[in-house]
């Protein structure tokens, strides 16, 4: 009868410790999302980045309320990323933020080798390193957002993001060019802006100087 009682102690027991195991998992996967009623300084840089790209007009406050909600939102149905008003992993990479943190030199490599795949696939090398040069030259200048991400989603910037090819997987050579832009070779001269002259339907484009012209693209200020 001892040996029956014990046996059933330690079942409960068992129970109790799993329960408990659980419970914490399943909150630190919590931490990893953010939604209506989350609140913090990991809230304040979503608001933050998201009112830089202009995406969000309301106060960045740290609270997670309807104006978040609904920036979040647009920014997900911009990117082609689950509309759900939750930011979680997906979101925060595209946010430029791992985890909850401020985004590392990892990531800022994946997400412009990504551009660079969407936006100058088939290019020489040396264009390539330039599409990523004129992205983080962007970063160096007031009229631009001051990070990779910011850059790369700002709406209407870039026809990568808006024909969803950000999403694909980068190649070899864009991962390489990526991490050359990231390490300063610039062979844009500079430029912040750069188009292909036989698909330009701006005509403001072709009212920039241009610097440089590598493969199919025109780089220009």
């Amino acid at each position: 009868m001892k040996k029956v009682t014990a046996f059933f102690m330690i079942l409960v027991m068992l129970f109790f410790v799993g329960g408990i195991y659980i419970n914490i998992h399943s909150a630190s996967i919590k931490t990893d999302s953010y939604s209506w009623g989350s609140s913090g300084s990991t809230v304040s840089e979503i608001q933050r980045r998201l009112k830089d790209w202009g995406y969000y007009d309301g106060d960045v406050d740290g609270v997670f309320g309807s104006q978040t909600h609904d920036a979040v939102i647009y920014f997900q149905q911009k990117n082609g990323l689950s509309a759900d008003g939750i930011v979680g992993s997906e979101t925060l990479a595209a946010l430029g933020m791992e985890s909850g943190s401020g985004g590392n030199r990892n990531s800022d490599l994946d997400l412009l080798a990504k551009a660079i795949t969407g936006e100058a696939r088939g290019e020489p090398y040396v264009g390539q390193v330039a599409v990523g040069a004129v992205i983080i030259n962007r970063t160096r200048h007031p009229e631009f957002p001051g990070t990779i991400s910011g850059v790369i989603y700002q709406p209407g910037a870039f026809t990568a993001v808006s024909d969803g090819q950000i999403y694909l997987d980068p190649t070899d050579s864009a991962l390489r060019a990526a991490r050359d832009a990231l390490n300063g070779w610039d062979p844009s001269g500079g430029a912040i802006y750069y188009f292909n002259p036989a698909k330009a339907t701006s005509s403001w484009i072709w009212s920039r100087p241009v610097i440089k012209v590598i493969g199919d693209h025109y780089f220009c200020n």
